[in-house]
């Protein structure tokens, strides 16, 4: 970011619409692969070890660990975001109002003084 001071022609950069790293987006989507898998691993594990203990909630893993790699590829291969709209790339600066010459004074009344 920077900014470019001049006579009232300040433009400041915006970098708030601005779509993240293309190295970050895949670190991102590889980070939810693992961990997708991971949760299917272990679901399949669970199938295993409760299959003749308790069957519905091995079926349940077990359905759980079919599906999950079909959705982890989805999210995984869906690819970067699409931005609607894009922010303009220039933000203007606010304006300073003009500090005004102060205002011509009038002549002073004259007060009358106290005498005694």
């Amino acid at each position: 970011m920077r900014k470019r001071s001049g006579n009232g022609g300040a433009e400041v950069f915006r970098i708030t619409g601005a779509r993240q790293g293309l190295a970050e987006d895949v670190r991102g989507r590889q980070r939810r692969y693992v961990i997708s898998m991971s949760i299917r691993t272990v679901s399949v594990i669970l199938t295993a070890v409760l299959w003749d203990v308790e069957r519905p909630v091995a079926i349940v893993t077990l359905i759980l660990g079919a599906l999950l790699p079909y959705v982890a590829v989805v999210i995984a291969n869906a690819g970067r975001e699409n931005v609607p709209t894009l922010p303009s790339t220039f933000v203007t600066a606010p304006l300073r109002p003009m500090i005004s010459a102060a205002p011509s004074a009038a002549p002073a009344e004259p007060v009358a003084e106290d005498r005694r």
